[in-house]
């Protein structure tokens, strides 16, 4: 249940307020929608009695809004819009629809957008809306119906599709070291760049490899993008994943730091609420991210 039903009014209501707003005139909204005006002034009634509060008021002739009437129509008419056109959606395509979807910026700029024009050409009646999310959200609240979430299956209340496990490697900027270190524990020497979001990482990194001295403190970041940024002018050692680090490697930008590797303890996951119908555009999506990490681990 999305909200209380004292707080959701009837369409039909919604529809007699919306056209006495934009008419001015019980008798004229009446006409338009093929009803009295004694039926129309009872919704209107209803509706405020509802919400406790006047959103018309009478000047004259003519039925006016209020402050709040105001306000209120706008959200009316972009609602009504909104189910009217997921209705005329419906019934044309029942396959299309919007796939609203929360991202983490590293994976979603460098693994999943660089793949999505496949995905438009093999979905066209699927539309993907991408905003960035940092960490797990409630969906009761928000407008997605999905997200890329890192790390463990601890997000309450969702379904998880295994995505692939995160491969760190350590890069830096070419002047920074003549040759990648051999000893993982040389790397402590050097100036190390965090993430906020992985206050562990190098730990993680240097005891998988068999050093225990903690990793020194040093710059921290909020996103891989201006972290690899800050290890490209030269300020310290990045802990990159793969699919992020690639075009720096590529161009020369970075180096490996280091001749070792690990996986980190975390893995990407797509997740969706469970407590809610899945739609097409979900399924769609959900069947070719499976096929896409399949054939890219």
């Amino acid at each position: 249940m999305i909200a209380p039903r004292r707080f959701l009014p009837s369409v039909n209501a919604l529809l007699a307020f919306e056209a006495v707003a934009r008419l001015g005139s019980a008798t004229q909204a009446a006409r338009e929608l093929s009803l009295t005006q004694s039926a129309i002034s009872r919704q209107l009634k209803t509706l405020e009695d509802q919400l406790g509060v006047a959103l018309l008021g009478r000047q004259g002739r003519q039925l006016v809004l209020t402050d709040a009437g105001k306000s209120y129509v706008v959200q009316v008419r972009d609602i009504l819009n909104k189910l009217a056109q997921a209705s005329i959606s419906a019934r044309t395509n029942p396959t299309a629809g919007a796939l609203n979807l929360a991202i983490l910026p590293g994976f979603g700029m460098h693994w999943l957008a660089p793949r999505l024009r496949d995905f438009a050409q093999t979905h066209p009646e699927v539309t993907v809306n991408l905003s960035t999310r940092l960490h797990p959200f409630s969906f009761q609240n928000s407008p997605f119906d999905a997200a890329i979430h890192f790390g463990k299956e601890d997000w309450p209340g969702v379904g998880y599709l295994h995505l692939m496990p995160e491969t760190v490697v350590p890069v830096c900027a070419p002047e920074l070291l003549g040759a990648p270190l051999e000893n993982a524990a040389e790397i402590l020497t050097y100036p190390l760049l965090h993430l906020d979001t992985r206050p562990r990482g190098w730990s993680r990194w240097l005891r998988a490899l068999g050093v225990t001295q903690d990793p020194p403190a040093g710059m921290v970041f909020d996103q891989f993008s201006t972290m690899a940024q800050a290890a490209v002018h030269g300020l310290g050692v990045a802990l990159l994943p793969t699919f992020s680090v690639a075009p720096y490697l590529r161009d020369g930008q970075l180096v490996l730091a280091s001749t070792q590797t690990t996986h980190s303890i975390g893995n990407y996951y797509l997740v969706w609420p469970e407590d809610r119908v899945e739609t097409a555009a979900l399924k769609s999506f959900k069947g070719w991210l499976a096929a896409q990490t399949d054939r890219h681990l």
